[in-house]
């Protein structure tokens, strides 16, 4: 990713800022024709630029049929960055949705990423479940005009 290609020229600390970008998206999803409807947006069109793009940057981009409220996803990222070898889930939630086309809004899916990167399933579960949705969302102050590669 291009911020590891940054980490390896440059000394910096970088910090990941979430965000719920459309909190609205229910738990089961959206279609990706629904999210177009109506926007005068050619989706064949925006998947081919978004892939085109991501090729340039080197980066896995498969052919997504629906979006997924992320803040969960969010919730046990911010969780994962404090646990040893956390980050990793960053690229696996990553991989998850945007090449494997998964709901990363959905808990058993985002427990299964934790396992496989090396956290604790059970800690995850815990993090899932303790209601961090009836709170703000980490670091919610901050807005997509100053993030432009977020999702949900």
């Amino acid at each position: 990713m291009r911020i590891e290609k940054l980490k390896q020229t440059f000394e910096i600390d970088a910090t990941l800022v979430h965000f719920p970008l459309h909190p609205e998206t229910p738990a089961e999803g959206r279609s990706m024709a629904e999210v177009y409807a109506g926007r005068n947006v050619d989706p064949e069109a925006m998947y081919t630029r978004m892939k085109r793009l991501m090729d340039e940057e080197g980066l896995p981009y498969g052919r997504r049929t629906h979006t997924y409220n992320s803040r969960l996803a969010q919730e046990l990222g911010k969780w994962a960055d404090t646990q040893p070898g956390g980050e990793a889930l960053h690229d696996a939630l990553y991989k998850a949705y945007f090449v494997d086309a998964r709901n990363i809004g959905d808990p058993e899916i985002l427990v299964e990423l934790a396992e496989a990167v090396g956290l604790p399933a059970e800690e995850a579960r815990a993090v899932l479940a303790s209601n961090w949705s009836t709170r703000p969302a980490p670091n919610a102050a901050c807005r997509p005009s100053a993030l432009a590669t977020l999702v949900n």
